[in-house]
């Protein structure tokens, strides 16, 4: 079931960015639990590349906060190990570009252990994980591959959009018994702030939001494009729905086709590589579902199927709100 309002604490709290955010839950949840261990390069002393971690070694110590060697590997088959000892880990790779090295583990023990043990053994791990472009990072910096993970059975993959999502979803995510890839948009970790509870709070995993309602067109999205997808509603001649998916894998499925077959028309909004990025498995649940409910065929505002540029050409690359706006235009105006 679909999300559609957030039910928030009374007390709004205090204004958050999105990397705060992480920071309190990470310390929240260390608290409430003494089994949730974080290991990582560079989350210790300086507190990780993003200061994500920040202050967390002094507070908790060595033992439960822990500064590994540079072998994204070993940090994922140490944390495995760990996860089925009884610890509950949140294992930071500092780039998704980085994740490559460790693929072998990934997809030999982190998703496959509880399976082949017959469900005798849980493996609670959230693999935090920087992704996306936009900061003008350098080469392996900026990818968005979340496909290569979606692609993957038993694990659920988990992008926020706001500081509030983000406080919500990570700490659903650490608390589950499943192993979760936690992918954190790192354009947005400083771009702006919201009120966000400082009490603890959990939202749903495997559903997505409404951003905002609609009736002519439907903008699926996640991640930084959520904002995009907001200001291109804002500028085009329709009333435009807009849904973040916030799980990637499992999809929900029931809130992606509810929203079609209502507006009749779609826009799938992601800055990842177009051949075989998400919005081809979106595209085709709805035309294998929802065909008779179309009124346009569906367009898809998505990065380009080359190499993630340099510095120079980054923005021409990267979706944006323009971008966005061309695409719900030539769908309502069914003009491809």
């Amino acid at each position: 079931m679909s999300l559609t309002t957030e039910s928030r604490a009374e007390e709004e709290g205090r204004e958050m960015n999105l990397v705060t955010a992480i920071n309190t839950t990470l310390r929240q949840e260390m608290n409430r639990d003494e089994t949730v261990r974080l290991l990582g390069y560079d989350i210790g002393p300086i507190g990780g590349v993003y200061r994500a971690t920040e202050g967390l070694l002094e507070e908790f110590g060595e033992e439960r906060v822990i500064d590994t060697p540079l072998s994204e590997n070993g940090i994922i088959g140490s944390a495995v190990g760990m996860a089925m000892r009884g610890d509950r880990v949140v294992p930071e790779i500092q780039f998704m570009g980085f994740f490559y090295p460790a693929f072998g583990q990934f997809m030999y023990t982190l998703v496959k252990m509880h399976e082949r043990s017959g469900g005798q053994l849980d493996v609670p791990l959230t693999v935090r994980m920087p992704y996306s472009g936009g900061i003008k990072s350098s080469e392996y910096h900026s990818e968005s591959t979340e496909t290569f993970l979606v692609h993957t059975p038993g694990v659920r993959v988990v992008v926020p959009s706001t500081p509030y999502e983000t406080k919500g979803l990570l700490a659903a995510s650490i608390r589950n018994d499943d192993p979760v890839v936690f992918l954190e948009p790192k354009k947005i970790y400083r771009m702006g702030k919201e009120p966000v509870p400082e009490a603890e709070y959990t939202l749903p995993l495997d559903e997505a939001r409404y951003v905002r309602r609609g009736e002519d067109i439907t903008v699926y999205t996640w991640g930084s494009m959520t904002r995009h997808a907001k200001s291109a509603a804002d500028n085009v001649d329709a009333d435009v729905e807009i849904v973040d998916l916030r799980t990637l894998s499992p999809l929900d499925v029931e809130t992606i086709l509810e929203s079609v077959k209502k507006t009749g028309r779609a826009v799938i909004l992601h800055e990842a590589r177009r051949t075989l990025g998400l919005g081809a498995e979106i595209s085709a649940l709805i035309n294998e579902y929802a065909l008779d409910h179309l009124h346009a065929p569906i367009k898809r505002a998505t990065g380009f199927d080359v190499h993630f540029p340099g510095h120079q050409t980054e923005e021409a690359y990267l979706p944006d709100a323009d971008r966005a706006e061309k695409a719900i235009e030539a769908v309502m105006s069914y003009e491809f």
